[in-house]
């Protein structure tokens, strides 16, 4: 016994003189946590990756932090890699807003041109998706141009009645095509975009939804600020399909000009004080969220919606940089989840960041950047080298995929000791929830607080994890949830976003720091029977 005593004690002391070891070597400090930044050269980086590696290792620095509650600035980064984190909390992400039963949906847009309806139906459409909800937009706008080619503002005039009849024609069709996709296809909710500028149209497609059971919400979007209904021509109507061939921009704003009075002379708002309008459930948007009026609000699926459109800001002067952390020390093992520090390439990157950002957000004119990260370490550490003035936030979040039992276990280890569940997430990577963790599914749900808030701001940078990037993204980029796990997001790379009109535009800046490759594709073979060699086909090298 003692003899096997010395031999424990002398362990200690071997572990000990490594954390010694490491603590003579220089340190940065990170200016927001106080602690180290690690890994400040390939010496601590081989230290690191041994102690890590070596499992006598992780039981004597345990036993050593258990008995000695004193612990050094490396003691606590070695145990915050090594222990398990705190579980964030799980959401149930099928059929989270619409339960079993609950009638479709029929959005209906109202509004005069240029007034920001298609914006506002393609964000909305792309949120509803995002979050779990089957949507699909029909423009009528896109039926007409299938018929005719025919758009000069005198096809508009409410005293031309062929055209008058086509328009009709084509109203109709789209509300064909809406009662297929709720009825048949087993869509949700169906956005009807046009302008639906008189009583007697809106009538009509109340009384085609009842008929079909279904419901039915208003969204009207009114403009009495000059500044915004020109904006909106110039940056969106001048650039819309039905101007795209005519070179003369200035003939194209005159006529869209002209448009639009031909629908003011008969166009007829909701109002609140009207014996029929007062039934009906909408929201008016003045002036693109200057304020809200919202009647007769029903059920879930109306009060996310209106959630949705007074959060949104419209706007087209708006940039989000979207950047993995650097490099991690676990990274470099291939080891997934954990709270482990920056490498050595992971510290350059964080530097180059940094001088990156200085480089390009220092205008004055521009509103104050603001820097998000996630509670881990390896976020914080890479957004420490901002000198820029920037607002800092620390978002839970924002933190990865809880890997559950799996954290801190390499794909290898995961396909040799549970390869049934190995199997099951490559066969359905969005759904499938690890065993006491998360799924995709719940990552989006956990994930929708911090996109309200990216819709607010105007200068955002996002420091956060490859399944985090690829949620967000997919909202972005509008990607259906099969494809949102694969979604590349590779580390050492800016992603910048620019919202316009109808989308967003994504643009990639390698900031040219070597660094190891996590992305892995979806297998051919999911089967569970399937060989370690299928099982393990796209996986990454570590090193």
């Amino acid at each position: 016994m003692a003899e096997k005593k010395r031999d424990a004690e002398s362990g200690k002391d071997d572990f000990n003189f490594a954390a010694l070891s490491l603590l003579e070597k220089h340190h940065d400090m990170c200016p927001f946590c106080k602690e180290s930044l690690c890994c400040s050269c390939r010496e601590i980086d081989e230290e690191f990756k041994k102690v890590i590696e070596d499992k006598k290792y992780q039981q004597e620095l345990l036993a050593s932090l258990e008995e000695n509650p004193t612990r050094s600035t490396q003691h606590k980064i070695l145990q915050r890699s090594l222990s398990t984190r705190s579980k964030a909390k799980t959401f149930c992400q099928n059929n989270a807003y619409v339960p079993e039963g609950i009638r479709p949906t029929v959005i209906v847009l109202v509004g005069l041109p240029a007034r920001g309806k298609t914006y506002i139906s393609k964000k909305l459409t792309r949120y509803l998706n995002w979050i779990g909800i089957t949507t699909k937009v029909f423009n009528v706008g896109d039926y007409r141009r299938r018929k005719t080619s025919e758009t000069s503002h005198g096809f508009f005039d409410p005293s031309n009645a062929q055209a008058s009849r086509l328009r009709e024609e084509c109203a109709r069709l789209a509300l064909e095509d809406v009662s297929h996709y709720l009825t048949v296809e087993g869509g949700e909710i169906a956005v009807f975009d046009a302008t639906n500028s008189t009583r007697r149209r809106r009538e009509a497609i109340l009384k085609q939804c009842a008929a079909a059971n279904f419901s039915v919400f208003f969204v009207e979007s009114i403009c009495d600020s000059q500044a915004i209904i020109e904006a909106n021509i110039l940056d969106v109507k001048v650039n819309n399909p039905d101007y795209r061939n005519l070179n003369d921009k200035e003939a194209a704003l005159q006529d869209f000009l002209q448009r639009i009075q031909h629908y003011k002379t008969e166009y007829e708002p909701l109002d609140e004080q009207n014996a029929q309008d007062s039934q009906l459930s909408f929201i008016k948007i003045f002036n693109q969220g200057e304020r809200f009026l919202i009647n007769r609000l029903q059920g879930n699926i109306q009060s996310r919606i209106v959630y949705y459109l007074m959060n949104i800001k419209v706007g087209y002067n708006r940039c989000i940089y979207l950047i993995r952390h650097g490099e991690s020390m676990l990274n470099l093992l291939g080891r997934i989840g954990g709270d482990s520090d920056l490498s050595e390439r992971g510290r350059t990157f964080a530097r180059r960041l940094g001088e990156w950002i200085d480089e390009r957000c220092c205008d004055k004119d521009r509103p104050p950047l603001r820097v998000w990260t996630s509670h881990m370490r390896r976020t914080i550490q890479t957004a420490a080298f901002i000198k820029t003035p920037h607002v800092l936030s620390h978002w839970k979040a924002l933190n990865e995929l809880d890997a559950g039992v799996c954290e801190g276990m390499t794909y290898e280890e995961i396909a040799e000791k549970l390869p049934t569940e190995f199997a099951n997430r490559d066969k359905d990577k969005f759904n499938y929830r690890y065993p006491q963790g998360e799924s995709y599914g719940d990552l989006v749900a956990r994930l929708e607080p911090v996109i309200m808030e990216l819709e607010r701001q105007s200068h955002v940078l996002v420091v956060c994890h490859q399944a985090v990037a690829r949620c967000l993204l997919a909202y972005y980029m509008d990607v259906k949830h099969a494809d949102l796990p694969y979604v590349r997001v590779p580390l050492h790379t800016v992603i910048r976003l620019t919202p316009v009109a109808y989308g967003c535009i994504s643009e990639q800046i390698s900031l040219d720091i070597a660094c190891v490759d996590t992305h892995r594709d979806k297998p051919v073979n999911t089967d569970v029977a399937r060989s370690s060699d299928d099982a393990l086909s796209t996986l990454p090298e570590h090193y």
